[in-house]
């Protein structure tokens, strides 16, 4: 996706003369589009994330727009003291841009994963976590962004194209649907290409599913859509991040308190390291049971 974020960055710098975009010393062969285009409002702060929130945040006091660029783990966990005081709780419209959420670094470690970011972010005031499934979101996304002007966090990944047909209800995207479903799919970011790939490797799952994925955090659930899950009596949540704090605990409170309830509701999400081992990021898919395999033992046994 990172292709897509600088090519928009680059689109939308051309006519907003407010924007300032600042990287943490990452983004070589991704952002030299952007730098060449911007000029001096690129700025390298080097390796000083603390540093970087903090200058962000007094040029967004002055009315600039500034976004903040690092991969995942650099731009949430070293900088989260300043991003929630001086961003967060003045409201200000700085936007951390974190690239390989997840597991997306895979063999580089722990130190280099970011799976429990939208925990950190979402709970923040006033902030918006984004996070992409697929690489066409970028470009609206961003716009949103902008156009909001508030502290937001844009979590990037490696996605496919949006499916045809997908249809936009509140925070989430409808991308697979069934005439008569067996139960409801809801993933969070990239790993929704696992789940719509266990459905479409499988013929004995077939179209049995109604497919969603969430936009963002905190989450905006209309009520009638909530309802159409519960009608399909099952509820299985995908997400690369840690249970609490992420996807399925915050969407079982919205479902809770529309009083709907399901037959079966199975949340897989990241399990750290349950081996003590590090591999590709597939690797730690699997290790979570977030790969295809996983996905449709979990699907058929909703049948």
């Amino acid at each position: 996706m990172r292709k897509e974020f600088s090519a928009a960055i680059e689109r939308l710098v051309a006519s907003d003369e407010q924007i300032i975009f600042i990287t943490g010393d990452l983004g070589y062969a991704a952002l030299e589009n952007v730098a060449a285009a911007m000029g001096p409002r690129f700025i390298n702060a080097g390796v000083a994330e603390q540093n970087m929130v903090g200058v962000a945040a007094g040029m967004a006091y002055k009315g600039y727009k500034v976004f903040c660029y690092s991969i995942a783990p650099f731009a949430v966990y070293r900088c989260l003291e300043q991003f929630r005081n001086d961003v967060c709780l003045h409201n200000l419209p700085v936007f951390l841009v974190g690239n390989g959420g997840g597991y997306g670094y895979g063999i580089m470690g722990s130190t280099h994963h970011a799976i429990e970011d939208l925990a950190c972010l979402s709970g923040l005031q006033n902030v918006k976590t984004w996070i992409p499934a697929f690489a066409d979101e970028i470009d609206s996304i961003v716009d949103s962004i902008v156009a909001e002007g508030r502290p937001a966090y844009l979590r990037l990944g490696a996605g496919p194209k949006t499916p045809e047909g997908s249809e936009t209800t509140g925070s989430f995207k409808k991308v697979a649907s069934s005439e008569n479903p067996k139960g409801t799919v809801v993933a969070l970011g990239p790993v929704a290409a696992n789940v719509l790939k266990a459905l479409q490797t499988s013929d004995a799952l077939g179209n049995q599913f109604d497919v969603y994925t969430a936009l963002n955090l905190p989450l905006e659930l209309p009520a009638n859509l909530g309802k159409q899950w519960a009608e399909t009596q099952n509820l299985l949540i995908v997400e690369e991040h840690v249970s609490i704090g992420g996807l399925a605990q915050q969407l079982s409170v919205k479902l809770l308190e529309n009083g709907l309830s399901f037959r079966q509701f199975v949340s897989l999400s990241a399990q750290g390291y349950p081996d003590g081992l590090y591999g590709d990021q597939s690797y730690h898919q699997q290790q979570s049971g977030l790969d295809t395999a996983s996905i449709q033992a979990k699907l058929a046994a909703f049948l």
